[in-house]
């Protein structure tokens, strides 16, 4: 055991670094993943019909098919109709079309929870059609979203150890190389489930915390009731 928290602490700088580009690499999918999946879940639910088709194929294309395939295909597959990324925007692009699938559905299921008595309500008084939308109907739905929500950055980050394959420098690309030079891969992928175990909690905790602090009383009831 002292072995191996001698060899963990020396390894430390170097899986911080690996931590330091998998969290941003969590950070700008989940941003960018965002506003890809609420452009989807607005287009699928009020959309018009060729829109509510784009969201569809969208939503469907990336939660059906490995985030791997989508990875191989930005960095290697682009190339050949002349678009050439970067190891890192390539990542970012894949990361972020494949959260924002997910997203989508989390949103569009927290759109519909919201009773149609409110687009009523916004109309009678006088609001378009999307002033409804996005000053009565998103700022409730977006509070419901977050509980299932927050499964995504969660998700999302464990994911991003794709991203090693393209050698992108995060943190499963650090521990490769360290039990590379070591010839302990042992040590230094255990070393590594401790680090994104650390980095799950926080995240996990910072998510419950938003959860709780955004939770607006008696609106689960009013729901039941609606």
């Amino acid at each position: 055991m002292s072995e191996w928290l001698s060899f963990f602490q020396n390894a430390l700088p170097e899986f911080l670094n690996g931590a330091l580009v998998t969290l941003e690499l969590t950070l700008v999918g989940v941003g960018m993943g965002f506003v890809l999946g609420m452009l989807a879940a607005l287009g699928r639910v009020y959309g018009r019909p060729w829109m509510r088709a784009l969201s569809v194929g969208y939503i469907e294309l990336f939660r059906g098919t490995p985030l791997l395939v989508q990875l191989f295909l930005v960095y290697y597959g682009l190339p050949g109709i002349g678009v050439t990324l970067d190891r890192m925007p390539s990542a970012f692009l894949a990361l972020s079309l494949n959260s924002g699938a997910y997203q989508a559905e989390y949103l569009r299921g927290a759109i519909l929870a919201i009773g149609e008595g409110q687009m009523m309500a916004g109309r009678a008084i006088g609001m378009s059609r999307w002033k409804t939308i996005f000053f009565i109907i998103l700022p409730q739905a977006l509070r419901l979203a977050i509980p299932a929500w927050a499964n995504e950055p969660v998700s999302l980050l464990k994911s991003t150890a794709v991203a090693f394959l393209i050698a992108v420098p995060d943190l499963m690309t650090k521990a490769k190389a360290v039990a590379s030079r070591t010839y302990d891969p042992i040590g230094s992928y255990l070393a590594v489930a401790v680090v994104y175990l650390v980095m799950v909690f926080i995240l996990d905790y910072g998510l419950k915390y938003l959860e709780k602090t955004t939770r607006i009383p008696g609106f689960a009831m009013e729901e039941k009731k609606a």
